[in-house]
């Protein structure tokens, strides 16, 4: 399996995080989960496989070219055939800027980009199927979001802002009470939620708790520090806490998700 990231452009770098690539190379099946990660994505398969993934507890065949909402509970999916996808990454606050609908519809589901976008998305994915090398399919995926951006300026006026509370929040860590946050820009704790749930897709909130889930994820998959340890570091209250909140976004507990990262070889160890 094959799997690129591609850094975007430098007049789409404050909106796009990366394009990436994935590529089986053969026919295979595939089953996996998608976790929460606080952003949202764009995709196009290229290839020949069927992808099915479960929303509102069924499952649906996912579309030739999908919008990924975020993700707020584990999503499990599936693949049948040759793996070519070809995915945008978005910042958390970006995406608003190449969509007319609030986000927060498109939220734990899967949804066809071309009902959402219309014919000039359709004709991306046509001229991507067409176009076999890389650098050219960035190329017109740059070409269309540009397009996209000019069109919808008016949703492009609070980026700075959000890209300025965002990092704030990455910067102390999460921790930080809403009310300060928005005391910080001079706005109301309401009208900051207002502003995630537009242009984010999630409240504050939940969009804090996602990354300290992601935190923890990279810290059991790098680390050989405890799960008391982790879910200290990661800013939990204890480790009721730390279960709690891992498992609703992964669907399993800490001690279960850092079992099946073992080598066969260590759970097979006296």
């Amino acid at each position: 399996m094959q799997y690129q990231l591609i850094k975007p452009g430098n007049h789409l770098q404050a909106y796009v995080q990366c394009y990436w690539l994935m590529d089986s190379e053969v026919a295979m099946e595939l089953e996996d989960t998608i976790y929460p990660g606080g952003f949202m994505e764009m995709v196009f398969n290229l290839g020949d496989a069927v992808w099915r993934s479960i929303a509102d507890n069924a499952i649906q065949t996912d579309p030739p070219i999908e919008l990924v909402g975020q993700i707020t509970r584990p999503m499990p999916i599936k693949a049948k055939g040759r793996n070519v996808l070809l995915g945008i990454r978005f910042h958390a606050h970006t995406a608003a800027c190449f969509l007319h609908e609030e986000l927060h519809a498109f939220n734990d589901r899967v949804s066809n980009l071309g009902d959402v976008l219309g014919s000039p998305v359709k004709t991306l994915h046509q001229q991507l199927l067409d176009v076999p090398g890389l650098q050219q399919r960035i190329m017109l995926v740059e070409n269309f979001l540009l397009k996209r951006l000019s069109a919808n300026e008016r949703k492009t006026g609070k980026t700075p802002l959000l890209a300025q509370i965002v990092q704030d929040m990455a910067s102390n860590g999460f921790a930080a009470p809403i009310n300060v946050l928005a005391a910080r820009y001079g706005i109301s704790p309401r009208y900051l939620q207002k502003l995630f749930l537009q242009h984010i897709g999630i409240t504050p909130k939940l969009y804090s708790q996602i990354h300290r889930f992601q935190r923890s994820l990279r810290h059991m998959r790098s680390r050989e520090d405890s799960l008391t340890s982790i879910a200290y570091d990661c800013g939990y209250a204890d480790q009721s806490h730390f279960i709690r909140e891992f498992k609703s976004f992964a669907g399993i507990t800490p001690s279960a998700f850092s079992t099946a990262l073992r080598p066969v070889s260590e759970e097979a160890a006296p």
